[in-house]
């Protein structure tokens, strides 16, 4: 499935919740199913910067794809996570860098988070396209 379509998806499950409350729950519900972060990788290293909540992010070059990895003290913010790793885990780096991440905004995500939350979420998505471009010029795809 490609960026587009998993955010096509996103969008079409947020849309079945008519007010926000119901979206909050969504996204919790979400982040408790993201995969454990070994502990390991929470350290200060892997730690976001400009977060209210602890968010922790790795990434791991296999096949020519990135698979992220991540974890959250706060379980909205591990929700939004959660969603992030939906949307670009299992792409190339190039495919990564590109994504226009729209879903962010049809569903009204950025627009009903916290200044903070909001802060939050471009500081993960910012990570996130760090790790693609290291990767890509690791791996000579520039």
């Amino acid at each position: 499935m490609t960026i587009n379509e998993k955010q096509n998806q996103i969008i079409e499950e947020f849309s079945a919740f008519t007010d926000w409350i119901d979206k909050y729950e969504y996204l919790i519900e979400t982040g408790k199913n993201l995969a454990a972060l070994d502990e390991k990788h929470k350290t200060e290293q892997h730690l976001i910067k400009g977060c209210q909540s602890r968010v922790w992010i790795d990434a791991e070059y296999t096949d020519g794809k990135i698979i992220y990895k991540a974890d959250s003290d706060a379980i909205i913010t591990k929700g939004i996570i959660s969603l992030l790793i939906e949307v670009m885990s299992g792409h190339t780096p190039s495919e990564i860098i590109d994504a226009d991440l729209f879903f962010i905004h049809k569903t009204g995500l950025q627009e009903n988070l916290s200044p903070t939350r909001s802060n939050g979420l471009l500081a993960m998505i910012k990570q996130m396209k760090l790790y693609a471009i290291a990767f890509k010029a690791k791996h000579n795809e520039l």
